[in-house]
Formats: C-alpha cells, structure tokens, sequence
C-alpha cells in the first residue's frame, strides 16, 4: 500500500492546484500591491508648480479673446505633461522590473519535480524545501526534517534557536509556539525539512504584526533631498523676479487699459517664473537612477535599493571574500602529506569526514580525489553513521563517527591550526607538520588537516569533537586557482584610488599567496582572526589603514572590520553569502551578496545581489555606478545651462522697456523649449558611456554637493554666453526694425534650440572633444533621433504655417546659416577649456 505522506513528498501540488489555491487565497504577500491609477498619476503631474503655471497662462489667452493661442498652450502643456508621464510610467516599469528579478524566492516541489518559484506565489498545500540560509516565507508543517534549527527570536523574542521536529513526533506541550511547525519570517540556522503549507500573506503569525513594518514609507535619500533644495531654491528666486517683472512691465504700459496691463504684466511673469523652475531635477533623479539600475542589472548587477546605485561611485574600500569570488570556487586535490607516508588511510580518513551528500567544493573535491584513488563512495559510506560533531565557525573543524569495517572510526577534518590541538604528537612530529603547512600555503594551497581516532565502543565516544584524541593522518592542499581577470580587476581598482580587502576564513599564508599572485598591495601585512579578537576597536581602526587580508575571520568579525573602515572615513563595500554575515552587509554602505551560492537572508540584507559572483562584475557595477552619478551632474549642469538664457531673456526684456507684443520669448516659447528640454536631459544625457578616465580618479568624496562650485561656475559660463548670442542677435534685429518683431523673436529661439544640441554634445564628455564626443555616440539612434527630431522640429515650425501660429516668421537662407554659425560660437568656445585643461594636465 502507497505511503500517501511519501508520495506527497515526492509529487507536490500540481501547477492547475496552485492556481486555483491562489485564486482562492491571494498572494503570498503581507499588504497587496496597489496600483497607482492613470488619472492620479496625470493629476499628480499637473499638480507641480510648472504646470500649474501653464495652465494659468493658457486660460489668460482663453480669457484675453484669443482662444487660438491659448488652445495652442493647452496642446504644448498636454505634450510636455505626456511626456513626463511616459517617463514616468518607464521608470515604473523599470523598477518593477527589478523588483520581479530580486523578491524572495523559495524551492517547492510541484508535478513532481523541484521546482524554484517567488515566494508570493505560494499557496496552501504547497511542499516547500526549506536549507540553512532560508528566511521562512510561509506557516507550515513539518513532514522531512535533517538536524533543522530554526531562529525564531523574530516573533518570540528568544535568540537561542529551536530545534524541529517533524509532525506527530513532538511531545504535547501547551506551548503556542509548535515544534512541529515552521513560521514565516523566522530564519533557518541550520539544517534542512520539507515543510506542507497551511498559511499565507496576512494569515501567518508573522502577516498578523508585520503588516505595519511592510508598509512602512521610505525617506528621501540624501541626492533627493538635494535636488528638492534646489528647485526650492530656485522656486523662491523665481517668485521674487515674478513680482519685479510684473511691476516694470505694468509701468511699461501707460498706455494700456489697467486690466490689460494686469493681464500682461502677470502674463510677463509668468514666463519668468516658467524659466526659473528646474522642475526637470526630480524627472533626472529618478529616470536615471532606475535606468541605471537597469541596466546593471542586465550586467549581473541586481540592485535592490536604488539609492545605493549612487553610493557606488563613492566607494573607497572593497572588502571581498577569497573563495569563489577572487578564485573560481573549482577545487581540486593537488597534494597530500602523510607523516608516516601512509597515503591510503589518509585518503580513506578523509572521505570518512565529508558530508555524505557533500555540497561544499572542497568536499567535492576531496571525494573525487578518493575515487581518483579507488575509494569509492560505497566503501566509503556503506558502514553506519553513528554520531557526527557538526562544523562551527568557532571550532573551524567537524568530525564524523563510524562503524567501519568492523570498526568504529571518528575521522575528522578541519583546520590545522585546530586539528593539531586534538592530535597526540611530540615536539618533533609537531614542527615537522607547522613546517609542512607552511610549505603547501606559501604555494597558494588550502590546507586541511585529517585526523582519526579508534574509540574501544560506542559508550567511549567523545560527546564532544574537542575532548577527542586523534592520530595526525596527513595534510591536504586543495588549490583554487584565481579568476582569470581578477589581476587586471585588482590594477583597475588599485588606480581607481579602491583598496581591495581580502577577508577569508583560510590560512592566512595562503591568503597571502594569493593575494601576491594577483597583484594585490600590503599583501604581506595580515590580521588573523585571533589577533582580532584581541584587539580595541581604536587599535583596529588604526591597524586597517595599512592591512589588506583578514584571515581565519569568521563572520562576526566582518562586522568588526567593517566598522573600523568607516570610522576611518571609508566608504565601504562588501561580499557576504551566509546567514551570519546580514548584520554587516546591512552594516556596510554598499552590502553585496552573492546571487548563485548566497542565502536567501544575505540577499535580502543586501543593496547589491552578484548575479554571477564574480570579481570582475563588482569592478564594473562600481565604474558604472560612476558613470551614473557623471551623467546626472551632467544633466543638472546642462538644465542650469539651459534655464540662464530663457530665464534672462524674459527677466531683461521689460527692464529694457520692450513691449510686450514685442517679447523674445512668450510663455508659448518657453513651453515649446521645455519640449526639446526634457527629452535631452532624461534620455539623451542618461545614455552618455563612461569618461575614458572614469576609473583613474579617486572616489568622490560622498559629502560633495551634487551641484559643486565648478558645476556651477561651468553652467553660468555657458548660459551667459548663449543667453548673450540669442537676446543679443534677438534685440540687434528688433533695433534694425521695431515692426518686425516675429523674425527677431525666430533668430533667437532659432539660437537656443540649435546652440542646445551643441551644447550636449559639448558637454556629453568634460575631457573628450566634440569630434571624439559624435565618434563614441556615432551608433546611438536615440542621440541621433532627438538631434535629427530637434532639427526637423525647427524646420516645420519656421516654414510652415505654424509660424504665424507661434508668432514666429520664416528665415532666409543665409540667416538660417547665420543663426547655425552663432549657435556654434556661442557653446564651441568652451572646447579651447578643454583644450587649455588637456595642455595642463600633460
């Protein structure tokens, strides 16, 4: 008869039962996901002080007799509005996006195979597998366990973990807390169970007090908040020259009726006003954060808190663990070492102390080595498993207890360090084994020492792996070689002004071997983990200045190190891929974790998931993390830029007295610029590649203003000079002939949509020039489609009947070729700074 507990165990749900059960119960999630509705996001659009602005401009056309112009404000007002909204809605899609590829995930068996889903796909009556690492997604009961601890202090407060059992062998208890049952929210130490779904979402007793803490808002982070201070900034000096203008333009007008000249002087305003406010900052912020983040993504790169994307740039220490992120995490066997020079009862010692179903690579290799050899797995395992002594970060060695061959056998393995400390050896065996591991470390080698004991019954079996008493079988050197490109990676970092911090649980000898074969600086200069524990926080923190491998750490001390980096002023980055290093990934101002052989709780504590755990992937996020943070200063300088001569255009005119039928720019102008405005800044800008020299430079200093006094100086250089070309030609040609005030107004505006494309293509690069600028982006289509688009854009609006719409006039031939040759002068001079810049710096 089937054992229906045992074919549950093996098939699961099937994939047409989860979907119903999710139809029926919802999903896994504390607080369901609402939806923004597309109204509400148009009208938190229209909401923002430009636009309300617009609107207000428009409906004094509308009620100055002139629905035409106002009709035309209304459709420049409803495409400026799109295309925030599409941005908008982009970024959204972006972010989700990432959100998909980082949520928790979890093992479940379904049609009968193991299957990996999103942990708010779960469904009561799932099978769920559960491992060390895991933070419990769902309530459940136990079917399956193996040695499971869980730590469940996140619901009772208790730190110590709770052993599990699995359903039906626990004793009564008037506990609330089951033995039996696993809950969500709650952390898998060690082990590994099966576990039947019975409650999800709000359900579980973690959803009944968690549903707070998830919807808990997030804070601005430190660039929103600048960029908030900026456009506050400007709003506040836009109100004050709204005021001023108003007031000379209504003096300007004696000879207009009081309400005309109402009506114009705010009309005056609030053109000025509409220059003034930079309201494309917060569009720059996001778009090109969520882009960004995007696109590392695609890059191995999983950014899970978007504001960590511009801490990236600011990276000055990277600690990195050795294995399997500077090497390949691919052992082998490469040496043994036998006191007596007996190999085949090492050989034999050793595949006894590996785990059955062996998962780590150095156990992997170990008992490939042994078949290599002609030990098998069935000889090797065919006896009974007694007792084993489990592997801790303290002990650093783990043992296992056999009935072998008629015999019972405690083989043990471990560091030798450790394993030296339960062995009988004289003074001479003792120094002839240091002078061994030494020789196999100094070559690069993990060295594992092996060790057996031959207890007379069972009733004489150490409780204890530290109260045993062993024979020194051998040593073992395992090699794994260092990636390929970690050398080239340690040059990059090294030039980039990024100190490389090797924090390993290895010997610190063969952490120092490593280090010197890929290039790494002080790699003669360790910590080990037993100095550390003797030290003050202050002598760390002094200590660290000048040490680069930490050896035989365990993850409570990452935490140590990571403090004494930041308390010196770093800003610091760092791998972790177990349950004990969360606290300082947390900890750390960029927590990496490793998406292939990290825990589901390292990944969840982390700003950064390496989808590939590769070395070279992190020196690539930080160089584009760099690249990001350029080309938002980028992006605000060029948007300070724009905005000078906009904004100086329409404060200037009515302090000169020009009429206001005679403007240069009208508020329909200013919307008809914010047009091409948006586009350049947001997309264009965004897709800028890295400076050549992006990885030579010392990491910013993260208490910098995005907006810096060179920035700044830059964007008001350049604005004056193009704000001095466009008004000057403007004003020159009003002077020659006052009636022609359309064709003044068009060399102008003509100048500043032209003198834009030049000016990002001048800008795109702060060293390159404009040659080098249009050869990088020679394969871009979307940089070419906004330059072509702007253009072709220009040429309907001056030859065809939109420009008596937009009271503007057509140009001749030569004065189109005029305007193109001022539009040039006016941004092109700031390539002899470049030039000056490039001389300097040879």
């Amino acid at each position: 008869m089937t054992n229906p507990k045992k074919a549950f165990l093996t098939q699961g749900l099937t994939t047409e039962q989860a979907l119903k059960l999710q139809e029926q119960f919802g999903r896994n999630e504390l607080t369901p996901q609402k939806k923004q509705s597309f109204i509400r996001k148009v009208l938190h659009t229209i909401s923002e002080p430009m636009f309300l602005l617009l609107l207000v401009a428009a409906a004094i056309y509308f009620f100055l007799g002139e629905p035409r112009d106002g009709a035309i404000m209304l459709i420049f007002v409803v495409g400026v509005i799109s295309i925030d909204i599409v941005q908008e809605w982009k970024t959204d899609q972006t972010l989700n996006a990432l959100k998909d590829l980082s949520a928790p995930h979890v093992q479940v068996i379904r049609d009968g195979r193991l299957q990996t889903i999103e942990s708010a796909n779960l469904v009561p009556g799932d099978l769920m597998m559960i491992a060390e690492g895991v933070k419990i997604p769902a309530d459940g009961v136990i079917l399956d366990a193996n040695d499971l601890c869980v730590d469940e202090s996140s619901l009772t407060g208790e730190a110590e973990g709770v052993w599990k059992v699995t359903v039906g062998k626990s004793e009564p208890s008037s506990d609330y807390w089951r033995k039996d049952a696993c809950y969500a929210g709650t952390l898998v130490t060690q082990g590994s169970a099966a576990v039947q779904v019975d409650k999800i979402g709000a359900a579980t007793e973690y959803g009944k007090i968690g549903a707070n803490v998830a919807s808990a808002p997030e804070s601005p982070t430190p660039l929103q908040k600048q960029t908030g201070s900026l456009v506050k900034t400007c709003s506040i000096i836009a109100v004050v020259l709204f005021a001023l203008v108003c007031i000379f333009t209504y003096f300007d007008l004696p000879d207009h009726t009081f309400s005309a000249r109402i009506i114009e002087s705010i009309l005056s305003g609030i053109t000025l006003a509409m220059a003034m406010i930079p309201e494309e900052f917060p569009v720059i912020l996001t778009v090109f954060l969520s882009m960004g983040a995007w696109r590392l993504a695609k890059r191995q790169s999983l950014v899970r808190k978007l504001p960590s994307v511009e801490t990236l740039g600011a990276v000055s220490v990277l600690c990195v663990d050795k294995t399997g992120t500077i090497t390949m995490n691919q052992m082998s066997v490469q040496d043994v070492w036998a006191p007596a020079g007996d190999t085949d009862t090492l050989i034999e010692t050793m595949g006894l102390a590996c785990e059955t179903n062996a998962y780590d690579p150095m156990e992997k290799a170990m008992i490939a080595y042994c078949e290599e050899k002609g030990v098998g797995t069935d000889h090797l395992f065919g006896g009974t498993l007694i007792t084993e002594y489990a592997f801790t970060n303290e002990l650093k060695m783990m043992g296992h207890v056999w009935r072998h061959d008629g015999e019972i056998l405690i083989a043990a393995k471990g560091s030798p360090e450790r394993i030296l400390t339960i062995c009988t050896l004289s003074d001479e065996e003792r120094k002839q084994a240091e002078n061994k591991i030494l020789e196999l470390s100094s070559q690069g080698l993990r060295v594992i020492a092996v060790g057996i004991g031959k207890p007379a019954g069972e009733d004489t079996i150490p409780a204890a792996i530290t109260d045993c008493k062993l024979t020194l079988c051998g040593l073992v050197g395992l090699a794994d070689p260092p990636r390929e490109s970690v050398k080239e990676d340690i040059s990059r970092c090294t030039k980039a002004g990024i100190r490389v911090v090797m924090i390993t649980g290895d010997n610190g000898i063969t952490a120092s071997s490593i280090a010197k074969q890929i290039g790494m600086p002080n790699s003669d200069r360790i910590i080990t983990g037993d100095e550390l524990n003797g030290m003050s926080d202050e002598e760390l923190c002094r200590r660290v200045r000048d040490v680069s491998i930490f050896s035989r750490v365990i993850p409570e001390h990452k935490m140590r190190i990571v403090r004494a980096f930041k308390e010196n002023g770093e800003i610091v980055a760092m791998t972790g891929d177990g349950v004990n290093d969360a606290p300082a990934l947390k900890y750390a101002d960029i927590g990496i974790a490793m998406g292939k052989r990290g825990s589901e709780v390292s990944r969840e504590a982390a700003d950064l998931i390496l989808m590939d755990d590769n070395f070279s992937t992190i020196v690539d996020t930080i160089r584009d993390g760099r690249r990001i943070y350029d080309n938002i200063r980028k992006a605000v300088g060029y948007v300070f830029t724009i905005h000078i001569p906009i904004a100086f255009s329409a404060l200037l005119a009515p302090f000169l007295g020009i009429s206001p039928a005679c403007l240069f720019l009208l508020p329909l102008h200013v919307v008809l610029l914010e047009l091409i405005i948006d586009p350049t800044c947001s997309i264009v800008l965004e897709r800028q590649p890295a400076e050549r020299n992006i990885m030579e430079r010392k990491p910013r200093d993260p208490n910098e203003k995005i907006l810096t006094r060179g920035i700044l100086l830059k964007s008001v250089m350049q604005g004056f000079v193009i704000f001095a070309t466009s008004f000057g030609t403007y004003f020159t040609f009003l002077q020659q002939n006052s009636e022609n005030a359309s064709l003044a107004r068009t060399m102008g505006l003509s100048i500043l949509m032209i003198a834009n494309l030049f000016l990002v293509l001048v800008n795109s690069s702060n060293r390159d020039f404009i040659f080098q600028s249009i050869h990088r982006l020679a394969k871009d289509k979307v940089m070419w489609a906004i330059l072509f688009g702007t253009i072709a854009g220009l040429l309907l609006i001056l030859y065809s009947p939109l420009n008596s719409i937009l009271k503007l006039a057509p140009l001749t031939i030569g004065q189109f070729f005029l305007v193109i040759g001022i539009s040039a002068v006016s941004v092109l001079w700031y390539e002899a700074v470049k030039g000056i810049r490039s001389i300097r710096r040879t």
